[in-house]
């Protein structure tokens, strides 16, 4: 690496560390405005509040590692050309590509980067933090309630095609583990009802994968009548074949954007081999985010065409235009992912269509530019 090539890195990182920071900062701010309230009515100590956003700030990078890389090679790229700096090395001889390889070079590093950190670190910052919140509000929330009422998700409903039974609860309080009013249909391969448990409570057992029944009836039917043939009840009964886990009931009812992309591969390989509408925004999201590691690489070879040739007339000319041309990515994305939710695409081809053409877009304006 030659002198100018660490020169031009060196200015560049700089202005990215401070761009990182700022937006950080902002984010930060953005969550305290909504958060900080409810964290001092509810009286929670200052340890973990730190412990929370401690968890949560690396949540943050893959959200703001793309917009910092325009805005500096922006900043940075624009003020080597207002000084001349581009135009006396291209007078050497000095191709574009030569000049900013080091450039690339980073972009494909922090490509790798952005993969990795929503592959393991974002998973666990997710996990963790949304872990912290919930005990925070779980503790308040014991202060005033009963045990029962803390934590309580209203009309939990799943269906387990895989092995053809349907729950559903009328509330599943996990402060306390335990489902209240439980509804669990056994289904043949046809979805005709066979039998049906019914239980005014229930709770799962993890050292047993099963679950626990109590004051409860079990109803069979007959499948071609649909009649009613037995209807015992029973005090307590141990349901060995129900291994449905309630945590993963709970990743259910959240949204696909709420998931990591560990839990997010969980529920993938829940509906693996199953037919249903509710897989495709799970694997919208997944593959969304695998597929956003190309975002780096996209912004570099946005910024640095438009930095150069932009300046000739006007500062502002190529920072519009490739802000613009951001945009237009951003949109692109958000069209192809509501395709592929609605089944109009292939989840992995709503995902990578829009980042391979705006990476062939930007590969073109910066070989022309060259």
């Amino acid at each position: 690496m030659k002198l100018i090539d660490r020169y031009i890195l060196a200015e560049w990182l700089k202005i990215l560390a401070l761009m990182l920071g700022v937006t950080v900062a902002l984010l930060f701010l953005e969550d305290m405005y909504g958060s900080f309230g409810r964290f001092i009515s509810y009286e929670v100590p200052f340890p973990v509040v730190l412990r929370y956003y401690g968890t949560l700030a690396p949540s943050f990078l893959p959200i703001v590692l793309p917009l910092s890389l325009l805005l500096s090679l922006l900043y940075v790229v624009g003020q080597f050309q207002r000084n001349n700096e581009f135009v006396a090395l291209r007078s050497c001889g000095f191709s574009l590509f030569r000049i900013t390889w080091t450039i690339w070079v980073a972009g494909m590093v922090f490509s790798a980067l952005y993969l990795v950190l929503n592959a393991r670190v974002v998973p666990w910052s997710v996990e963790q933090s949304r872990s912290v919140w919930e005990e925070i509000q779980y503790a308040h929330q014991a202060e005033t309630r009963e045990m029962e009422r803390v934590g309580v998700t209203h009309g939990l409903a799943f269906d387990n095609r895989h092995d053809g039974r349907l729950w559903f609860m009328n509330r599943y309080s996990a402060y306390a583990d335990r489902a209240f009013g439980v509804t669990v249909s056994v289904l043949d391969d046809d979805r005709r009802e066979l039998r049906r448990v019914q239980a005014r409570e229930a709770a799962y057992d993890p050292e047993r994968s099963a679950w626990v029944f109590r004051e409860g009836r079990e109803i069979e039917f007959d499948p071609e009548t649909r009649d009613a043939v037995r209807s015992p009840q029973f005090d307590e009964r141990v349901f060995p074949e129900f291994s449905e886990s309630p945590h993963f009931m709970l990743l259910l009812d959240r949204r696909p954007r709420d998931l990591s992309l560990f839990e997010l591969r969980e529920v993938l390989e829940f509906y693996d081999g199953v037919d249903s509408p509710g897989r495709h925004p799970y694997a919208v999201q997944y593959h969304g985010i695998l597929a956003g590691a190309l975002s780096c690489l996209i912004v570099v070879g946005i910024a640095i065409p438009f930095s150069v040739s932009g300046v000739r007339a006007n500062p502002m000319i190529g920072v519009l235009k490739s802000v613009g041309l951001f945009l237009v990515y951003f949109l692109m994305q958000n069209v192809t992912r509501l395709m592929g939710e609605r089944e109009i695409l292939d989840p992995a081809l709503s995902a990578w269509l829009p980042n391979g053409i705006m990476l062939a877009v930007a590969l073109w304006f910066f070989r022309r530019a060259n």
